[in-house]
């Protein structure tokens, strides 16, 4: 089977003057983006790293992420991006848990990794982009020392390509095992979304996504290995979106739902031609009819798409194509769906206690059977156990059903999991560090429905002294990323349980889903 470092060099080859990627005032051809590629894989050797290392990497979106990402590959090393929104200790604790002997961050982040180098035991290499900082070596001139030399290594596409953390109901964040494979298998159902052959022009693609989550992450790979001109958002600020669209003339881009809430109110938004745009993609987390309709309104030439999937299944698995993009008629419904599954993935529900499937229009579990599941959890087997069965199907823990034309829709979760306008957060996590508060007696976290960010986090507490609600959010602010900690605190005498102390967390959050049409938003 092909690699995907194959892919680039070929592209390389038969486009070498073909700019690919375009990142602020920075222009790369394809020709010196695989040769920088080689270079910083010979530094990756040079600095230890082997076969099935983990190379870590903090930094927004950037040519350097993606440099890194292929030059790991090349020599059978697998890059770690790492959310940059997390705390310190939440960054020390995924380079740790990856063992990772290299650790790059980007300029912004010189201050987190201050805090934590010395935590770092496996990190031999600390490497700065952009920051002339001498504690640390500094990523041009540490990569630029290197011939651009092809390094001879015995590679297969079954090796991880990406390892990509999401947190786990105990609070600790799994490292998800992408492979060649997975992403290969991922490009296809691109090329089916896409449509790219039919593209009038070169197609220009946006990568506005950051590239530690699932989205951009492929969208990246997508601009590499497809042979297109990617423009690299160095973060998806709404304006600067509408400013690349009109500026690159940008045909394609996935974004999620609570940036194509605020695009419409980008006031450039009114007056650039955005015309060029001609299929986005969302997903990620539900979308409200009301804001879907005002990304139309705006985009009105622009092919609307929605996909839904997980980092676990290299993301997207269903589509909801533009023709059901209707807002009236019989299928108007389909709107609320998350479309159809792709040509080479099956999709089934399933009672979660039994695991016996269940007729259309039947909520259970969601399964899914397709070439881009994962190949497992970082040192986890139990976990990588419970979630991918024997028989191929993976477990996404959401509930759904199928309808009789065979959309999916997704009601709610089997777990506690909360999606806050796009990012994953795990009640579990939340709730040890409310704990840790002396005044917390005890404490359940839920997802509440939010207008901006789709849902958030609220915390029901149990407190045995007087404490401000402001001092409590505060005190999960120290611990966690922000996203994950609660924008509000209702105080209770208790915490409804079952009878062998389980949180009815469902129980807690029917209240505020009231007249809702699903549970999840």
């Amino acid at each position: 089977m092909p690699l995907l470092t194959d892919a680039l060099r070929d592209r390389a080859r038969e486009h070498p003057d073909r700019i690919a990627l375009i990142s602020g005032s920075r222009r790369v051809t394809y020709a010196e983006f695989d040769r920088q590629v080689d270079r910083a894989a010979a530094a990756l050797r040079a600095a230890g790293v082997e076969h099935g290392d983990r190379v870590a990497i903090l930094d927004k979106n950037s040519i350097e992420y993606l440099e890194q990402l292929f030059a790991a590959a090349r020599i059978g090393a697998v890059q770690v991006p790492v959310n940059h929104r997390l705390t310190a200790d939440e960054v020390a604790y995924i380079v740790n848990n990856a063992r990772a002997p290299v650790f790059i961050v980007g300029p912004e982040f010189v201050p987190v990794l201050d805090q934590i180098a010395d935590q770092l035991p496996h990190a031999r290499h600390l490497v700065v982009i952009g920051a002339d900082d001498h504690r640390y070596h500094d990523y041009a001139r540490w990569v630029g020392a290197y011939e651009a030399a092809r390094i001879d290594t015995d590679l297969s596409s079954a090796d991880v390509f990406a390892q990509l953390y999401s947190s786990g109901t105990t609070g600790l964040p799994k490292g998800v095992m992408l492979t060649h494979d997975n992403f290969l298998a991922a490009l296809r159902r691109h090329d089916q979304i896409w449509s790219m052959d039919e593209t009038d022009g070169s197609p220009v693609l946006m990568v506005a996504m950051p590239m530690y989550h699932i989205a951009g992450c492929v969208l990246g790979v997508a601009v590499l290995c497809e042979g297109i001109t990617g423009v690299i958002l160095r973060e998806p600020d709404p304006g600067l979106i509408v400013e690349a669209i009109a500026e690159h003339r940008v045909t394609h881009t996935f974004l999620v739902p609570v940036l194509l809430l605020l695009l419409p109110q980008v006031p450039q938004a009114r007056t650039a031609d955005l015309s060029s745009l001609e299929v986005l993609l969302y997903g990620a987390s539900p979308i409200s009819d009301e804001v879907l309709r005002g990304a139309m309104r705006l985009l009105p030439r622009t092919r609307f798409m929605q996909v839904y999937g997980l980092t676990e299944t290299t993301g997207a698995i269903t589509m909801l194509h533009p023709e059901d993009h209707v807002t009236h008629g019989p299928h108007a419904h389909r709107l609320r769906s998350a479309g159809i599954p792709g040509a080479d993935t099956e999709i089934k529900i399933v009672d979660p206690a039994t695991g016996a499937e269940l007729p259309a229009g039947q909520a259970g579990e969601i399964l899914s059977r397709t070439s881009q599941n994962m190949r497992g959890y970082w040192r986890l087997d139990e976990a990588s156990a419970d979630t991918l069965l024997p028989d191929g199907w993976l477990r996404t823990g959401d509930i759904g059903y199928l309808d009789e034309d065979g959309y999916l829709y997704i009601h709610d979760r089997v777990k506690d999991m909360i999606i806050s306008g796009g990012e994953n957060v795990y009640p579990a996590e939340v709730e040890n560090a409310l704990m840790s508060h002396p005044l917390v007696a005890d404490c359940a976290v839920i997802g509440v429905p939010d207008p901006q960010w789709g849902e958030t986090p609220k915390a029901i507490v149990v407190l045995s002294g007087e404490v401000p609600v402001r001092e409590l959010i505060e005190h999960c602010r120290a611990r966690l990323a922000h996203f994950k900690c609660p924008t509000s605190v209702e105080r209770r005498e208790s915490i409804p349980r079952n009878l062998t102390g389980k949180v009815l967390k469902r129980e807690l959050r029917a209240p505020y889903w009231a007249g809702q049409d699903r549970a999840v938003n």
